[in-house]
């Protein structure tokens, strides 16, 4: 069986590659990278206050009297971080808060994390704010293009119009010539025939 007679298989198509492209319509569509670290700065803000760190037989708990204020900070990173993916409208407001709440965290929330969440959120907050969606190149080429075309169209047609107008005046024209001409080549016949007719009186009055 030759490659020419092999069925081609439309119905299947590979999930990766699927996938890949539905991911890059979703980040080139929102402001993915500056949502995403600022959910990531909420993280390290959420996490220490309620850490257990065991060295040894030692086990430390760094939970403080803020730990309160570290969870409603990042609980708000995280949900502006998702909020600014879903809805393109508050994004600045978004970035904005997350700068905010990244530079509170630091007297609030063990100095941001230890230091964890403070480039992230101040970098993701930028992200958020500066972010604007893609322009749309293709309506207005597309929108010139079909005035062209229409103008185009005008013109083509006002030429056929023409066109036709002028064949119609040349064939009247045409028609007319004949009947115009018969007079004129009259003319000169009759205007031969009496002389003749003058000299034949002529010379009947001689005789």
């Amino acid at each position: 069986m030759s490659s020419a007679t092999v069925e081609t298989r439309t119905g299947r198509q590979n999930p990766i590659g699927s996938f890949w492209r539905g991911f890059r319509t979703f980040r080139r569509t929102r402001p993915f990278w500056g949502g995403l670290l600022a959910m990531i700065a909420g993280v390290p803000i959420l996490y220490f206050p309620y850490a257990h760190l065991a060295l040894g037989s030692v086990t430390i708990a760094m939970s403080t009297t803020a730990g309160a204020g570290s969870l409603l900070i990042g609980v708000l990173l995280i949900a502006l971080g998702i909020a600014g993916w879903f809805q393109q409208a508050v994004r600045v407001f978004a970035g904005i808060a997350t700068i905010l709440l990244t530079l509170v965290s630091i007297p609030m929330s063990n100095l941001a994390g230890f230091g964890l969440a403070l480039l992230p959120g101040l970098i993701g907050g930028g992200l958020l704010v500066s972010w604007a969606p893609l322009p749309e190149p293709q309506a207005a080429p597309a929108a010139k293009g079909g005035r062209r075309r229409r103008a185009d169209a005008g013109k083509d047609a006002g030429d056929a119009v023409a066109q036709s107008v002028a064949a119609e005046s040349a064939t009247e024209v045409t028609a007319e010539l004949p009947a115009q001409g018969a007079p004129q080549a009259a003319g000169p016949v009759a205007e031969a025939a009496v002389p003749k007719q003058a000299g034949a009186m002529d010379q009947e009055e001689a005789r």
